[in-house]
């Protein structure tokens, strides 16, 4: 056998006894944040052996990729809506992992709304993993949520499954998942705490929002200023102090704003368990070019401009903020109120699973931001999250979630493109970038009708 090269050296070699069930040999590979050529082996779904390119392990197969793509760990979002059970009109289990795959995504996880009914609770999280199973693209998990009826509830959630819950601080647009008081949310806090668990938080104050103005009409920036920064500023606020004092992990999902970034950068210099996310939407498109009447740009927190777009950026650059995730949130286009174009009464939510990374890696680029940065933020980040310490990585032992993908091609949306259930996002027309060849999970190389997903537990207490 050929020996291992140096910078190879003591990753994993395959021996005589084991039983290969494929591999891929390719002369650009991401390991550990650089790009390098490489043959992996892949034995029961998983990564028993990275060598040099120039094996060629004793597979029943083995592929062999061109220089023009690059073999990258499949992508992890932790922050999908899928809605089934109960608005699979808005997306469903096999639509919403069918765009995921896709785009290189390997592994969601589901956010407990807008299902009905939400997961707040042991038979709940049983209920959507029944209508999940058998239909899902890629491998999917579950978040819990936290609200004022289900705090004594949260061990039973935790043992049933889910990687963590989430709150919102606010109304979050559906009568069945109402927000916690900062009380409440102390006492939450304090049984997750209690647990080793991690609370998302979805961070906008609602008193700032109750003096704010009115949104209505086609205005996007009559909607921005509907949504202020001193909102989620506040907010955050709220929970870096309930953190610090309960001693939870908080994870502040969905972060907009300068504002919202200085304060997640100044309780991690304290010492607070927190950390922080911000989505695609929020990286690569700004107010100022967004145009009246068009709500499929319309989310909460809302995209703001150019200034806020650099600083969330910065903050990615120096560690401020963890993740990008889509927070995909699909609605009919009916609710999103298309022709009228009401940026008040139509539905808040960015669809963008199966464009998110692309949008992103394009602006990176732009920005001369290395790839590797973004799948650190995109993959790695997020498996991290969520305790997947198997997911969004190329090493020995980690699981043969793989993309090809032709980091050097750009495509343009369309319509017909769109996987997920209805044509609806913001990214509609435009040219993004990374072309994905080919996707495995688990060492299986999906196809378009392939079922090949499971549904993942979260550490068991």
């Amino acid at each position: 056998m050929i020996a291992l090269s140096t910078e190879l050296a003591g990753v994993g070699r395959v021996t005589n006894r084991q039983i290969l069930d494929l591999a891929i040999r390719a002369p650009r590979v991401m390991i550990d944040g650089a790009e390098r050529s490489a043959a992996l082996s892949i034995q029961h779904g998983t990564i028993v052996a990275i060598e040099p390119f120039e094996v060629v392990p004793l597979a029943p197969k083995v592929v062999t990729l061109s220089a023009d793509v690059v073999l990258i760990p499949g992508l992890v979002d932790t922050h999908v809506h899928v809605n089934e059970p109960g608005r699979t009109e808005w997306e469903g289990f096999s639509s919403a992992t069918t765009a995921a795959a896709a785009a290189g995504v390997t592994t969601i996880i589901d956010m407990p709304l807008n299902s009905l009914p939400p997961t707040l609770t042991a038979a709940a999280l049983a209920a959507k993993k029944k209508v999940a199973r058998g239909r899902c693209h890629v491998d999917v998990g579950f978040w819990g949520g936290a609200v004022p009826t289900n705090i004594d509830d949260l061990p039973d959630l935790f043992a049933a499954g889910v990687f963590g819950v989430k709150c919102f601080l606010q109304d979050s647009g559906v009568p069945e998942f109402p927000p916690l008081s900062t009380p409440e949310l102390h006492r939450a806090m304090e049984v997750v705490a209690g647990l080793g668990g991690l609370m998302l938080v979805h961070a906008e104050d609602p008193a700032v929002l109750h003096v704010s103005p009115t949104p209505q009409g086609r205005s996007y920036a009559a909607f921005v200023d509907s949504r202020p920064d001193t909102a989620e500023a506040a907010a955050i606020r709220t929970v870096v102090q309930a953190s610090a004092a309960t001693g939870c992990r908080a994870h502040i999902v969905h972060v907009s704003s300068a504002a919202g970034t200085r304060l997640v950068r100044e309780a991690k210099s304290a010492g607070v368990p927190i950390t922080a996310e911000t989505c695609p939407h929020y990286l690569t498109l700004a107010a100022e070019t967004i145009p009246d009447g068009s709500p499929q740009y319309k989310c909460c927190p809302p995209i703001r401009g150019a200034a806020d777009q650099d600083a969330l950026w910065a903050a990615l650059a120096d560690g401020t903020i963890d993740i990008v995730v889509t927070d995909h949130s699909p609605s009919t286009p009916e609710l999103k109120l298309l022709e009228v174009g009401d940026l008040g009464l139509a539905w808040g939510g960015i669809a963008s699973l199966q464009f998110g990374f692309a949008a992103v890696l394009a602006e990176a680029l732009r920005r001369d931001v290395p790839l590797a940065d973004v799948l650190s933020w995109m993959s790695t980040g997020p498996a991290d999250l969520a305790g997947l310490s198997h997911k969004g990585r190329i090493e020995v032992g980690a699981d043969a979630d793989l993309v090809a993908l032709a980091d050097g091609e750009t495509f343009t949306v369309t319509a017909a493109s769109i996987k997920h259930k209805h044509p609806v996002t913001p990214y509609l027309g435009s040219e993004l970038r990374g072309v994905v060849r080919s996707v495995w999970l688990r060492g299986t190389r999906l196809e378009d009708d392939m079922v090949a997903g499971q549904l993942l537990n979260g550490r068991t207490l």
